[in-house]
């Protein structure tokens, strides 16, 4: 599933994805890390936040490597149909992506079928994306 460029899960008017945790510290810290306002990068109408210099390196070198999917929404909300905010310590890297979920319950409901509800999120995200993007 990659990453939806029209549609990212950001706080408010601010545009800052991930409420400014770092996304590669998910992939090379393996926990959420909150990023430096200081150290970071737009990126198709997002602002992200990097934890330190490096970070903001591997990014923008390979930023779909990166990006949270299903626009870093509800991965079990996409998969549903819908649009779900998202808790920050229900990240998981799957197959090299990083999803996240609304809430722990959510992420059980998620990964009792994982591979079904990550394949019905990537199938609905494009009608999503359609109807809420700006």
């Amino acid at each position: 599933m990659s990453h939806t460029h029209e549609l990212v899960n950001t706080s408010g008017a601010s545009g800052i994805d991930l409420s400014g945790y770092d996304t590669v510290a998910f992939f090379t810290q393996h926990k959420p890390v909150h990023g430096n306002p200081g150290i970071s990068v737009q990126h198709h109408g997002a602002t992200y936040f990097f934890a330190n210099e490096e970070h903001r390196k591997l990014f923008v070198g390979a930023p779909d490597k990166y990006l949270p999917q299903c626009g870093g929404f509800c991965a079990f909300g996409a998969s549903v149909n819908a649009l779900f905010p998202i808790d920050i310590s229900t990240w998981q890297i799957v197959d090299g992506k990083l999803y996240f979920t609304l809430n722990p319950e959510i992420h059980k409901a998620l990964n009792a079928d994982l591979t079904g509800n990550l394949t019905k999120a990537a199938h609905n995200m494009p009608g999503l994306v359609a109807k809420h993007a700006k």
